[in-house]
């Protein structure tokens, strides 16, 4: 499934680079440092290993644990939680009480209220309503699976939540259940319950 403009993210060489793309996330640390190492004058350091672009707007009263980078016009609006190996795309979004950790957030990603982002990747201009948990960690503890009709596939990651399309829309208070993949411009309704793999350009009302 292609589920993003890779020119659309400061990592998307190297996510487009894995032979899938939840593969990024245990280096995401890693590659975060060593891109905020090499970013130019418009980026400053505000903080050891946090890179916020000149043009971004971030508050005061958002906490920020590192390694971090948020590009440009992006904005971190207040109470909001970066919990280390984030990137916010160029013109993203992160809200208030919104809590994000080892994710990317590719350019005009929005997840502006309430929400929790766990292990994920948001593409191209996705948007999150209220309250919606994208939950990276099973009840039992065991690696993610990825669940289709036909089969479970194994990704070899215990903490792996969401891969969210470019385009997608998810509703107020929806869960994104671990291992989740929403392919691009897709509908998912409040409330709704996320399993599996939602088709691009598609509707989902309910998961019954």
């Amino acid at each position: 499934m292609n589920l993003f403009d890779y020119s659309a993210s400061i990592l998307g060489r190297e996510i487009a680079a894995e032979e899938k793309a939840y593969c990024i996330l245990p280096k995401l640390k890693e590659l975060i440092i060593k891109k905020g190492e090499s970013l130019g004058s418009d980026f400053f350091e505000i903080r050891p290993q946090i890179w916020v672009h000149r043009t971004a707007n971030v508050s005061a009263r958002a906490e920020l644990c590192p390694p971090i980078i948020i590009c440009a016009g992006a904005q971190v609006r207040p109470k909001a939680y970066l919990r280390g190996s984030v990137v916010v795309g160029e013109g993203a979004v992160v809200g208030a009480s919104t809590e994000i950790k080892n994710s990317v957030l590719f350019n005009g990603a929005q997840v502006p209220h309430l929400s929790y982002v766990g292990d994920s990747i948001l593409g191209r201009s996705a948007h999150f309503g209220a309250g919606v948990i994208a939950s990276n960690l099973r009840l039992d503890g065991k690696n993610v699976c990825i669940v289709t009709d036909a089969e479970k596939r194994d990704t070899g990651l215990r903490k792996f939540g969401a891969l969210v399309g470019d385009g997608a829309q998810v509703g107020c208070g929806a869960v994104l259940c671990p291992g989740t993949i929403i392919g691009k411009n897709a509908f998912i309704y409040p409330l709704v319950c996320v399993r599996g793999i939602v088709a691009e350009n598609s509707i989902l009302r309910s998961n019954k």
